[in-house]
């Protein structure tokens, strides 16, 4: 649930951390629209681009075009970690990576932690499609605050994937550097994390400090990204982190096989995993260390 950055104003949406930047999606009709104790929660139908998530007044995700990054965010450090069997999710409430997750045989058990019941609430009803992955028996759900959670539950997971909003309000603390140091304590031997690293067009200074301080703790921290139309540029990256010295999550160490990915994926591919760390040259150069 990366937050697109647009905040509905009328049926124009604008980036809620760049407002040199703007579109718009028509509204169809408003399907959900209340206060949650920590946020506006806004679901909408538009004309084009299915069911849409608004909190805060900023986009979260659209039928349309959630699968590219849904599955990114979660096939990223699953594929570039050698047997994950215990993955925690902090924030998707909408329940799209957990429905990622689950495709991993291997993966014996997912935790989600999401601070607003409301979300996740919302998103069974009116994003059915996404919210699948609440169903699955693997799958436990703690309503709560994620930066507790880490504290009280230390060297216990392969995998931790941060699926949270823009670096506003309820997010904020998530992008800072005692969080990756929770992460960090939190997870296993060999363990992997990715979060949604924001927009290379847009916030090259921010993505660069949260790399920095990442790497402070981790000795494998690499900045990979997706195409997702309805993002800020229509782009959206994720830092990958792993604890194992010399792995290189740039390259998968295990795949679906092609003919799942031809069934099974929209977006994801072994090949697409490699590409998605080839940067541009201005973000490669703005980045390097």
């Amino acid at each position: 649930m990366a937050g697109t950055g647009y905040a509905i104003v009328s049926l124009a949406l604008f980036c809620s951390i760049n407002i040199h930047k703007a579109m718009s999606l028509q509204v169809e009709k408003v399907l959900h629209h209340g206060k949650s104790l920590f946020q506006d929660v806004l679901v909408f139908k538009s004309t084009n681009h299915g069911n849409v998530l608004v909190l805060d007044g900023v986009i979260q995700c659209t039928e349309n075009d959630e699968f590219s990054y849904q599955e990114m965010i979660a096939h990223l450090p699953l594929n570039a970690h050698p047997n994950p069997k215990k993955v925690l999710v902090i924030g998707g409430g909408d329940g799209g990576v957990l429905r990622e997750v689950v495709k991993h045989e291997c993966v014996e058990e997912v935790t989600l932690v999401e601070i607003d019941a409301m979300v996740v609430e919302v998103s069974k009803k009116y994003l059915p499609k996404m919210a699948e992955g609440f169903n699955h028996p693997k799958v436990k759900v703690h309503i709560g605050d994620g930066f507790a959670y880490l504290k009280e539950n230390t060297a216990t997971y392969d995998v931790i994937i941060t699926d949270s909003s823009d670096p506003v309000g309820p997010a904020e603390s998530l992008f800072q550097e005692t969080f990756y140091e929770l992460m960090y304590k939190a997870l296993l031997p060999g363990g992997n994390i990715c979060t949604q690293g924001e927009c290379q067009w847009l916030h090259l200074p921010l993505i660069k400090q949260v790399l920095t301080n990442s790497k402070k703790l981790y000795p494998v921290v690499e900045y990979g990204w997706a195409s997702v139309p309805t993002y800020p540029s229509g782009q959206i990256g994720f830092i990958v982190c792993s604890k194992e010295a010399g792995r290189d999550v740039k390259k998968p160490l295990r795949t679906f096989g092609e003919k799942y990915e031809d069934e099974n994926l929209r977006y994801y591919s072994a090949k697409v995993h490699e590409a998605a760390f080839v940067l541009p040259q201005f973000a490669k150069v703005a980045l390097r260390d």
